[in-house]
């Protein structure tokens, strides 16, 4: 009886180290094998027959053991080992690791959870796994809000064309330096001498005078201008080129018409009031020292600021008839004032968009208008040459003035009030939305003293058309979109499942697992929050397996393996001598 069980010991022993092999066979197996995750056999002894059950000490005896004869050992557990893998770079961009605790969420016949990141887009442009398992994620809302708690198939849909959005708001931020000179000069433009021969004898000009009245001194018999004259106008505003403006000369337009469509083409602001000594911006009509008696010119005077500075060279006025009726240069106004434009100020452009997605510039000037023990006080000026009045002359229109504020800093240089940053743009007859209305966000900037005036636009939420050219996978697991027209956008997130108990969930196969009785439920989540990893994008995690310490186990399990099988030859040779014995 004794050799007999001697047997089964010895093949338990088999058996044991047999599985032990198989377990470290299969780490060895995989060992490349992406997001895999070793295992380890434990042994634990059969059950033990007692000979004898043992005896406490009593005064006059020293107690005794028990004496057990065990029948071999069995496999107690095959347990995973979920440490983390190494984490290689690949620059695939749908690759991905968790780095830290946590499993994909993919979908295909059931819900199953992976370590696996080798991620591609099938032809729908969902992302799936090497075996067709649709990843898991959370959707994004018409604002490309992220939408957590449903998960969904990720798609990333590559090549797909964004729609057009008109710009709503734009966030301006910089510095004005408040070292800077109050503004009280401006540029004083003066037109060739002219006398009004309306009433047949040399007058002096004013802004009554009908255009076509208008004669030079010298030669009082030709008209400058005559009707049907289509004068155009394309000057410059801080050296900068204005759009140009046409205007179509009527028989009985008077200069201040013309003053009109003066103050449009050079995006004059007429409206406003300036500091005592400094000139009042707009067209007036006047004679200046020297002038003849019965003579008058026409005075162009510009807003205040360097920035504001306005110019008309040879060829910026010119009209239909071949020659040019008037010709301006810096002069002076009728209180003798000479051209001046001076102060602290500072320019920026930027680009909106209207609801079909074109391309709408916006100019902002910017210029210090005063100080005060309390802090300082700025005025902008908004201008658009793609406003629809910029092109053609409106009388009484706004041409491509937007429109003036103001801001007011405390005297840390910090802003307390602005005025003015509600903007409108026309845009009749482009089949867009008009007007298109924006607010313009000044509330991150400063005035403090400061070598220059700094003022720059750094976001703005409108867009042109555009397509999905490529994506990338923040450590949040939210997929950012990168779009032709220079446009982000979130494209959705990746999930991910953590369980209390790792261990207990139930390895599929193909590198999947699924919950077990033991695992617990999966909390489901976003990267880097409830207890998850981080994401890894354009990486994969290696295979946990360590080959040195898999080759130590498979020398002791061929050793146990070997030493078990000693038995049962050993047993087999005493029962044979049994045998024998009997002849």
């Amino acid at each position: 009886m004794a050799l007999t069980s001697t047997l089964f010991t010895g093949l338990s022993g088999l058996d044991v180290n047999q599985t032990r092999l198989n377990v470290v066979g299969n780490n060895i197996a995989n060992v490349n094998t992406v997001g895999f995750k070793s295992s380890r056999t434990l042994f634990k002894p059969q059950f033990y027959i007692t000979e004898t059950a043992g005896g406490p000490p009593s005064g006059d005896f020293g107690g005794q053991n028990p004496s057990q004869r065990g029948l071999g050992a069995v496999v107690g557990s095959i347990e995973k080992n979920f440490e983390q893998g190494s984490i290689e770079p690949t620059g695939k961009a749908t690759d991905m690791a968790i780095d830290g605790d946590g499993f994909f969420i993919v979908h295909g016949k059931e819900q199953m959870y992976t370590r696996d990141g080798s991620f591609t887009l099938n032809s729908e442009n969902q992302l799936v796994t090497t075996g067709g398992e649709l990843v898991q994620g959370f959707g994004v809302d018409t604002n490309s809000n992220i939408l957590s708690g449903e998960l969904q198939n990720i798609e990333i849909t590559l090549g797909a064309v964004t729609s057009a959005r008109a710009t709503k708001s734009v966030t301006l931020e910089g510095n004005l330096n408040a070292d800077g000179a109050i503004a009280t000069g401006a540029s004083i433009l003066n037109s060739q001498a002219l006398t009004d021969f309306g009433s047949g004898s040399a007058a002096a000009p004013t802004l009554a005078s009908q255009l076509v009245d208008l004669r030079d001194p010298a030669a009082t018999g030709t008209s400058l201008v005559t009707a049907g004259d289509v004068i155009t106008l394309q000057g410059k505003r801080g050296g900068r080129d204005l759009p140009a403006l046409q205007y179509t000369v009527g028989a009985t337009d008077t200069v201040a018409d013309f003053a009109d469509f003066v103050n449009q083409a050079l995006g004059i602001d007429t409206t406003l009031t300036v500091p005592s000594g400094s000139p009042s911006p707009g067209v007036t009509v006047g004679a200046i020292a020297g002038d003849a008696a019965n003579t008058g010119r026409i005075i162009i005077t510009g807003n205040l600021g360097e920035e504001n500075a306005i110019a008309m060279s040879g060829t910026a006025l010119t009209s239909s008839s071949g020659t040019a009726p008037f010709a301006f240069a810096d002069g002076q106004d009728t209180a003798g004032i000479t051209s001046s434009p001076t102060g602290e100020s500072v320019y920026t452009s930027y680009v909106a968009y209207d609801s079909l997605g074109t391309p709408v510039t916006v100019n902002l000037t910017a210029v210090l208008e005063g100080k005060s023990d309390t802090g300082n006080t700025w005025r902008f000026y908004a201008t658009s040459p793609d406003d629809t009045d910029a092109g053609t002359f409106t009388p009484g229109g706004n041409g491509q003035m937007l429109g003036t504020g103001t801001l007011t800093f405390d005297n840390e240089g910090k802003l307390l009030s602005s005025t003015g940053t509600q903007i409108t743009i026309d845009r009749a007859n482009t089949g867009a939305i008009s007007p298109m209305s924006m607010t313009i966000d000044v509330g991150n900037l400063t005035s403090l003293t400061s070598r220059d005036s700094e003022l720059v636009m750094t976001q703005q939420d409108g867009s042109a058309i555009g397509t999905l050219t490529s994506f990338s996978v923040g450590g949040d697991g939210v997929i950012t979109g990168s779009f032709s027209n220079g446009l982000t956008r979130n494209l959705g997130q990746i999930a991910i499942a953590t369980f209390n108990n790792n261990a207990g969930l139930v390895d599929t196969g193909a590198n999947m697992f699924k919950t077990g009785s033991n695992s617990g439920v999966p909390i489901v989540g976003a990267p880097l929050q409830l207890g998850a990893g981080a994401i890894r994008a354009g990486s994969l995690e290696q295979s946990n397996v360590d080959l040195s310490n898999e080759f130590i186990n498979l020398i002791i399990a061929s050793t146990g393996f070997s030493a078990a099988s000693r038995v049962i030859t050993t047993s087999d040779q005493l029962i044979t001598e049994l045998l024998n014995t009997s002849r």
